[in-house]
């Protein structure tokens, strides 16, 4: 039991309270079968007629009927072997499910339903104690929880209303009462019984959207002491020793040699940003957010040139080799003229490469270091570290980040991890709470907005006829698959387009284009599976317009410039996420060309995969984009729940509770600076008390000291 319950955090009584219902059914006003309607989702309490396992060739199948008075409901389990001998006629069945039309129209059933029985055949009542459990079932709104292992929500429902019998008439909170009167929270004992049992009366829309004055309140509490505990991290960053970087007539000189001819307003406003933070003792930490194609990378190598103005080296790692070489080719480009030494050090080179770099960045001859994960290996070792610069942060673990920020023993290196992934402000202070937030919201000047559009690939002619036009004006085309996948330099796997269902492998396209759709135009392919050295040929030549159409998987995701690119065809872009398709779609765009982005679908498309489609037509905008991204995936999803160091929540959530976390946030900073109005200095200490016994166990985060 204790590793089922270990499972969901839950090691205390206190932990226990904590694990709220995860939906909660009307059992007072129960739905009567003739009410039902196809396509909803509805909580029945019916009686048990009849069930049974039929073997089909494909699998066994689990039917039970359940009725009232004369009418019945067909419920299906498919692979149902597991309720053989679950059910009994006579007993009283709860159950929660999507409505939907039996087979030939012969009335309603319930596919795979939730359930719960309430009462035995045979009608006993059991012993008082029973009765009791019993009126928790039935007659009122009742709470639904989580099942884990052999625990089921019943389970849950009687050892938690056990554990809120034993609550004192009062129970600490360590919330102090100013803050508590200003955000209107209810009492904690309060919250944690209106939580788990409603009273008659409570808005049941409230309940499911857990927007109750109970869930408010533990909402804000968790929120409140995650927020203070960050305030705390960034103090506590700031009393590290940095670098004060100089930025003197020298290092501007350097700076104009590599600007772009005309840089946004934006950034000029986050170079100055950044510059300022450099020229201060305490070390930077900054996430520096921009769209795909804003030109983050210009202002990354203007950050690093401060950097080795000042004698020191900058580290540049990027989860992928194929972005780390792209970085490399960047940095050659622009900086190589301009006489700064820079190196490539990736997993694939050569040991005896491999060693002749690191001995240049151990003696300092290397002052630009661009890699994989492979810079973080203790082999590796810097003269003089100055600057980390991470890109595509949420590929790494914070642990990463803090393992190459290290590599300067006697003092702390500026930071600034970039990522092209935009996220709201308040949730990547919350992510990233070690980190200030600059913005480039402003593509340089001459760029086109694309235009999007969805085609079924049964018109797949039409496309290709197109594609042909775009060419005959002397442009190129990418064809995208979500065929074979690159793996990132932390383990994982790039894309989240599913691998399965027959698609249409990038290299056999490949072959089917260059034979019989376009056999006239000049067909490159580029996929995961092929070397450093291969990839860069083939984007060297399609760079160079030796190609037309590059037929690509998910490997051009990010950092590929191609400005005479002007159409992406994505094919099975109902497979793709929302996310992804916009970082494909930024690799066109980037010339003065009127550009075109093709979803082209096939088969059955999800409701969900039709939204992340609608969005990718109806907006450009990154931002909107990730929002909508954060509310169809859920933060952990979005982000890789332990991959980015996601605070563990337990009842909040960090997309439909933002209005609380901001609030959360100017409650926390008022308190650590010790101007929270109407708060005593014995308030305050309680709170960083409870913070403290709590910090690391409930948060996983970095310890608070």
């Amino acid at each position: 039991m204790s590793e089922a319950l270990g499972a969901k955090g839950i090691f205390t009584a206190e932990d226990l309270l904590y694990y709220l219902p995860f939906r909660y059914e009307d059992r007072l006003n129960p739905r009567s079968i003739s009410e039902l309607r196809e396509g909803e989702t509805a909580s029945v309490i019916a009686e048990v007629r009849t069930s049974g396992l039929f073997r089909t060739k494909k699998m066994p199948i689990f039917e039970m009927n359940a009725g009232q008075g004369r009418t019945s409901l067909k419920c299906i389990w498919f692979r149902g072997t597991y309720l053989e001998d679950r059910f009994k006629p006579g007993q009283i069945v709860a159950l929660y499910g999507k409505v939907e039309a039996a087979w030939k129209g012969r009335g309603l059933q319930m596919l795979q339903p939730q359930f719960e029985i309430l009462g035995e055949a045979d009608g006993t009542e059991g012993s008082d104690e029973e009765k009791k459990w019993n009126s928790l079932e039935v007659g009122r709104v009742v709470p639904v929880y989580e099942a884990t292992g052999k625990l089921t929500s019943k389970w849950f429902r009687r050892v938690i209303h056990g554990a809120l019998e034993q609550l004192g008439p009062e129970i600490p909170d360590a919330i102090p009462a100013a803050v508590r009167e200003r955000i209107g929270l209810i009492d904690r004992r309060e919250s944690f019984w209106k939580a788990h049992w409603p009273e008659e009366g409570e808005s049941f829309s409230d309940l499911q959207a857990s927007r109750t004055p109970a869930h408010v309140r533990l909402i804000f509490e968790e929120l409140f002491f995650l927020e203070l505990g960050l305030e705390m991290k960034r103090r506590k960053a700031r009393l590290q020793k940095g670098i004060a970087f100089k930025v003197d007539t020298k290092g501007r000189e350097a700076l104009k040699r590599i600007l772009p001819f005309h840089p946004t307003e934006a950034q000029k406003r986050v170079l100055r940003e950044i510059a300022e933070e450099m020229q201060q003792p305490s070390p930077m930490r900054r996430l520096l957010q921009g769209d795909v194609g804003s030109g983050k990378t210009i202002v990354a190598f203007e950050a690093a040139i401060i950097a080795i103005e000042n004698g020191y080296q900058v580290a540049l790692m990027a989860p992928t080799e194929i972005l780390a070489t792209q970085h490399y080719l960047s940095a050659r480009r622009i900086l190589e003229q301009a006489g700064y030494r820079i190196v490539l050090l990736t997993g694939s080179l050569e040991q005896e490469r491999k060693k002749e770099i690191r001995r240049h960045i151990a003696q300092g001859n290397a002052q630009l270091v661009i890699g994989t994960h492979a810079l973080l290996e203790d082999k590796v070792e810097f003269d003089r570290l100055g600057l980390v610069i991470v890109d595509e942060q949420h590929r790494f673990g914070v642990m990463q980040r803090m393992k190459l920020m290290k590599k300067n023993a006697d003092e702390q290196p500026d930071t600034v991890v970039m990522t092209a992934t935009p996220i709201p402000r308040t949730l990547a202070m919350t992510l990233y709470g070690d980190l200030d937030v600059s913005v480039i919201d402003e593509l340089p000047p001459g760029r086109t907005p694309i235009v999007t559009r969805t085609v079924s690939d049964v018109r797949a002619d039409e496309v290709w006829e197109f594609a042909r036009k775009i060419i005959a004006k002397k442009q190129q085309v990418y064809v995208v698959y979500p065929g074979s996948e690159e793996k990132s330099a932390t383990g994982g796997k790039t894309g989240v387009a599913s691998m399965e269902g027959g698609l249409k492998a990038a290299i056999k396209m490949y072959d089917e284009l260059r034979k019989k759709i376009l056999p006239d135009l000049r067909v490159g392919l580029l996929h995961g599976k092929m070397s450093a050295d291969e990839k860069d040929a083939v984007m060297r030549r399609f760079q160079a317009k030796e190609i037309d159409v590059l037929v690509s998987t998910t490997v051009i995701e990010v950092g590929v410039d191609v400005p005479n690119a002007t159409l992406m065809i994505i094919e099975h872009a109902e497979r793709f996420g929302l996310s992804q398709m916009h970082q494909l779609r930024g690799r066109i765009g980037r010339g003065s060309a009127k550009s075109f982005c093709i979803l082209m679908t096939g088969g059955k498309i999800t409701d969900e995969a039709q939204q992340r489609l609608d969005t990718m037509v109806s907006t450009n905008d990154g931002f909107e984009i990730a929002e909508k991204d954060l509310e169809l995936r859920g933060p952990g999803e979005f982000f890789g729940t332990k991959q980015a160091g996601m605070p563990s929540l337990r009842v909040a959530n960090l997309i439909r509770d933002r209005k609380l976390l901001e609030a959360a946030k100017l409650e926390a900073a008022a308190l650590v600076e010790r101007r929270s109005e109407g708060v005593s200095e014995e308030e305050t200490q309680r709170a960083m008390k409870h913070l403290q016994l709590h910090w690391n166990r409930r948060y996983g985060l970095v310890e608070v000291g």
